[in-house]
């Protein structure tokens, strides 16, 4: 059974930064693609960014592309998402998601992933 667990989400002050982690488990191929997904008050659920598991490849929404970086840790089996000069518009509970599909063009797509985690809240307040 796979499991996704995102942590490190929290209260931040507008300009500040947050890193959130993501750890899966269970997974029964070692090519498949990760996500993060933004779902803010009210609105729908947004992918923010992608990477592969298996080589270089990743992407990034223009809402967060120059602020954010992704990156993972094949050893702990960790997708890190590092999240920099954050206004309060970056408010929302962010979302980890896998796809043994792997990654592609369309991998800020909701409906192309599988397996989800619960979220982690990540507020931007003064």
């Amino acid at each position: 059974q796979v499991q996704v667990v995102e942590s490190g989400g929290g209260l931040v002050q507008p300009g500040g930064s947050l890193r959130l982690s993501c750890t899966i488990s269970g997974l029964t191929s070692s090519h498949y693609g990760i996500s993060w997904f933004r779902q803010a008050p009210g609105k729908e659920r947004e992918g923010i960014s992608c990477i592969s598991s298996s080589d270089s490849r990743t992407w990034l929404g223009n809402s967060v592309k120059g602020r954010f970086i992704v990156f993972r840790d094949n050893v702990k089996n960790t997708v890190y998402l590092e999240m920099n000069s954050l206004p309060r518009e970056d408010t929302g509970m962010y979302y980890c998601a896998t796809t043994l599909r792997g990654w592609g063009h369309w991998c800020w797509t909701v409906r192309a992933y599988e397996d989800w985690g619960k979220g982690t809240q990540g507020t931007v307040s003064s």
